[in-house]
């Protein structure tokens, strides 16, 4: 029988980004990085890099003139057939000029992050979410589309009179989103209601930027088996496990990583999951402290937790894959400032990090270094609300932890 190999065509893809007054050089190049990164997780092969320093984007093809004939002579000369991908939102009108202009595909940061939720989305519940996030995003970019929606409705009296193409397009995605809304409510109303049902049990809540190995850390505590893999935004649905420490039972939920310029859209379409987020009584930030910009991830997902969630909740910060952490030491000669990167782990603790009073820890997830010091932080921290919630309950525990004693 003979063997047939297939090969997987993967697309390649040229990344656009700007520097700006308000993003600086260093910047830029770390935001095209994280772009490439979301290329190849959506399964593109970056093969490209345009950046051009402007006071604000173009408002009709977000780069120069002179930047997009530079581009356009790179697509002539290469014979390229891949696509171009701007780090940023473009609107509808900077899309269209720029597809006229370089006749390839074209997609923006947004675009291409709502790809990857669509390629991960695993349950109904997650499609749902996705596909509302998607059609709320096209429905302002009707006049580029390539080609327009199929029909799905026709016969006589369906369409008014004169109306053209787009406008049944649009009439078309508004009753889809007014559709998915409306199952997503139902859906949301069962989540709440399962929530509810869990009873009293002190719940929390794994939260950070994507890939700081927060299903790793998922499967160390809760013993379970939960998708990990070193691509951005590995989980889109919530998963929520019963965990034990020392007697002591409590819910542990993993949610969706955040990150950098995260599309309005999908925090609107995952209200349920972040909802999880809302609804804990502890949160536990991961950062992953072996990233260059780890202090910048750590800020992004606080201002985004402050953005969904108003109410003060007790935080433990756990900074993992210390395993992973390396730095460069200043030379005695060098009398340029000491950068982050000049910092040694023992001497970052020994900064902002010192004033967090006890509520951290640096670990490895996939070494399981320190995960015995997060388990009795995370312990101190779930008793002490548990106290609380159940006065009468930790006079019967103290009993039964002294007589085992």
């Amino acid at each position: 029988m003979t063997n047939i190999k297939t090969e997987i065509y993967q697309e390649s893809a040229i990344l656009v980004g700007l520097i700006t007054p308000q993003q600086k050089e260093d910047k830029a190049i770390e935001y095209l990085d994280e772009l490439a990164f979301l290329a190849e997780t959506a399964g593109a092969i970056p093969v490209k890099r345009f950046m051009q320093r402007l006071d604000y984007p173009n408002s009709r093809t977000f780069v120069g003139q002179g930047k997009l004939n530079e581009i356009k002579s790179y697509i002539i000369d290469n014979e390229y057939e891949g696509m171009i991908i701007f780090d940023d939102e473009l609107s509808a009108l900077q899309l269209r000029n720029i597809e006229n202009e370089l006749k390839i595909k074209v997609l923006d940061r947004t675009n291409l992050i709502l790809d990857i939720f669509a390629n991960r989305a695993q349950t109904a519940y997650a499609k749902t979410q996705v596909a509302l996030a998607q059609y709320q995003y096209m429905l302002p970019r009707l006049t580029r589309l390539w080609t327009h929606l199929e029909r799905q409705r026709g016969g006589i009296g369906m369409r008014g009179p004169g109306e053209t193409q787009i406008e049944t397009d649009r009439r078309i995605i508004l009753d889809r989103i007014s559709k998915l809304k409306t199952n997503l409510a139902q859906i949301d109303q069962q989540q709440s209601t399962q929530r509810r049902n869990r009873g009293k049990m002190v719940r929390v809540a794994l939260v950070g930027y994507t890939n700081v190995g927060k299903s790793t850390l998922m499967n160390v505590l809760s013993k379970a088996d939960v998708f990990a893999e070193n691509k951005l935004f590995a989980t889109l649905d919530t998963t929520v496990r019963k965990v034990i420490i020392d007697n002591l039972p409590f819910l542990l939920s993993d949610t969706v990583g955040f990150i950098r310029k995260l599309p309005h859209h999908l925090i609107e379409s995952f209200k349920s999951t972040l909802d999880e987020v809302r609804e804990a009584d502890l949160l536990v930030h991961i950062v992953d402290i072996s990233h260059p910009n780890f202090e910048e991830q750590y800020q992004v997902v606080n201002k985004t937790l402050q953005e969904i969630n108003k109410a003060e909740k007790p935080v433990i910060l756990v900074f993992n894959k210390i395993d992973a952490f390396s730095y460069t030491p200043k030379d005695e000669d060098d009398l340029l400032p000491v950068q982050r990167e000049n910092y040694s782990l023992e001497e970052l603790k020994k900064t902002w990090m010192a004033n967090l009073q006890g509520d951290c820890v640096f670990i490895s997830a996939r070494n399981k270094d320190n995960i015995n010091e997060l388990k009795a932080l995370l312990y101190k921290k779930v008793k002490e609300i548990h106290i609380t919630r159940f006065p009468y309950n930790d006079f019967l525990f103290q009993n039964y932890t002294d007589e085992m004693l």
